[in-house]
């Protein structure tokens, strides 16, 4: 299990995101993932979310085209939003919890 620093470092990757969000978890993850692999999963799966949620915002946008995109859009925020308080409370908790709606770029 991990210890109590690299629990908060690693819910930090996510709880930071609501303020900078590629920066902060970038900077984070970049300096600490050597110091411990719990850290680096957890900025590997931030990665891979917003990788992901970037990907299904521009397919919800170009789906506005035909209107189902006003459905899609908003339900891409609130599951973005979702997630992300799942995954840091997680962290914190010490799993590695995967996203489920995530494309593994970074494995």
């Amino acid at each position: 299990m991990p210890n109590k620093d690299e629990r908060l470092i690693a819910a930090l990757i996510y709880i930071i995101s609501f303020f900078t969000a590629f920066i902060g978890p970038l900077v984070i993850w970049l300096i600490k993932k050597d110091d411990s692999s719990f850290i680096d999963f957890h900025g590997k799966e931030y990665l891979n979310f917003l990788i992901s949620y970037i990907i299904y915002g521009a397919v919800s946008s170009l789906l506005m085209l035909v209107l189902i995109g006003f459905i899609l859009a908003p339900l891409v925020g609130v599951l973005a939003l979702i997630f992300t308080i799942i995954a840091a409370i997680r962290a914190y908790e010490g799993v590695e919890y995967k996203i489920p709606t995530v494309i593994h770029f970074f494995k």
